[in-house]
């Protein structure tokens, strides 16, 4: 498309992915649109990941979708912005660092592995670090292994649960496979299952059955994949609520997974899940413990950097491997002018916004999306609730 000129602010859209833990009609309440009629709305893509590239909706515009944008022109959007509505507890995971993404991927091609085939593990050669925000109050999730004492306690409570039901035995089991093999041999122990591991789920249940008011996550677990040993390992990391505007960092290689609720989240522009359990969809146990940082560390909650009045960012500097992470979120609220040092992806969620770039505007209303396609200033004015992802961005 050399020496043809384009505009520099195009509206997008997507279709919402139907992942079977996904919300009646979730993302269409939360943006305004109509005609779900309950369908599973789980995760809405906004960026150009080969997988579910945002469709461009002004037919001025030489490329269908962002894929073919990027492909065609070579820009890299470095990152990549979903809205995610969860209405079960999403699978016991974790992404690869850069490292581990590269040598995965290049592993099954030259396995000959489909890139789109249900067994395949690594969509992509890039790491995924990720961000989310709570966009409404009591967005849960499980980030991050807990201290090995904390764990300790939490079988302890277990073995002490309701009378009339059995397993302590079992439970007996783990706290001794953790006790003397740490956190890496255990989670592998239970994630490899057999009889032992089929004891130790079964007393979880029975306990949480008996006494869903001490146990309610492990009530939840059960409830949503019943004997799935990935509950043992989703009961030994942190548990945290998020109230709307607050954020949690996911560094690669730190398991998590999400249980409920509605976030704003933006990560690396990958597709790379390691799953060991509570899903569906493909597992990779092996893989999964191969990069997984067995390090215990506490939920790193991201408080926002306040560039101006109107407008806050939740921006990652480095993961626990000392790289930098380039993207960040800005929360904009009303009139604020940023710079950013690549093209961004926008998305109103509240209220009605107006997006000037050069000489050109775009209007913005609750549930629209638009892609600014090069790096530079851009001036935004209403009111409301507008996200912006992009790298290095400045207040003007």
């Amino acid at each position: 498309m050399s020496g043809t000129a384009v505009s520099s602010v195009w509206p997008i859209t997507n279709v919402p992915r139907d992942y079977d833990w996904g919300q009646p009609g979730g993302i269409s309440r939360l943006l305004g649109w109509q005609g779900s009629e309950g369908r599973l709305e789980a995760e809405l893509w906004l960026g150009a990941h080969p997988v579910s590239p945002s469709r461009v909706l002004d037919p001025a515009i030489p490329w269908g979708d962002l894929a073919q944008w990027s492909d065609s022109t070579g820009t890299d959007l470095p990152f990549l912005l979903k809205v995610l509505a969860a209405q079960r507890p999403l699978s016991v995971q974790a992404h690869p660092s850069e490292e581990q993404a590269r040598a995965g991927f290049a592993r099954e091609e030259a396995a000959g592995v489909p890139l789109r085939a249900a067994q395949r593990s690594y969509k992509d050669p890039y790491a995924k670090p990720e961000l989310i925000v709570a966009l409404e109050d009591g967005f849960e999730a499980l980030c991050g292994l807990r201290p090995v004492a904390d764990t300790l306690q939490m079988i302890g409570d277990l073995e002490d649960g309701p009378d009339g039901t059995d397993g302590a035995g079992a439970l007996a089991a783990w706290r001794r496979r953790l006790d003397e093999g740490g956190l890496a041999a255990c989670v592998s122990w239970l994630l490899a299952g057999g009889p032992e591991v089929e004891s130790v789920i079964t007393a979880v249940s029975q306990r949480a059955a008996a006494d869903p008011d001490r146990f309610p996550l492990a009530a939840r677990l059960v409830a949503s994949y019943p004997g799935d040993p990935g509950i043992g390992v989703a009961l030994m990391l942190n548990h945290l609520r998020l109230r709307a505007g607050e954020a949690l960092f996911l560094p690669a290689r730190n398991m998590h997974a999400y249980l409920s609720g509605v976030g704003m989240e933006l990560m690396g522009p990958s597709d790379n899940v390691l799953r060991g359990g509570l899903t569906s969809k493909h597992i990779d146990r092996a893989e999964l413990i191969a990069v997984v940082d067995f390090v215990p560390r506490g939920p790193a909650l991201l408080a926002p950097v306040v560039l101006d009045e109107h407008a806050r960012s939740y921006r990652p500097r480095s993961t626990p491997e000392g790289r930098d992470v380039g993207f960040e979120l800005v929360r904009i609220a009303g009139p604020t002018g940023l710079v950013t040092g690549s093209p961004a992806v926008l998305i109103a969620t509240d209220g009605a916004f107006s997006v000037a770039v050069g000489g050109e505007h775009m209007r913005l209303a609750r549930g629209q999306a638009a892609l600014v396609a090069e790096p530079g200033a851009v001036v935004i004015d209403g009111s409301g609730q507008l996200f912006l992802a992009a790298t290095d961005v400045l207040a003007s």
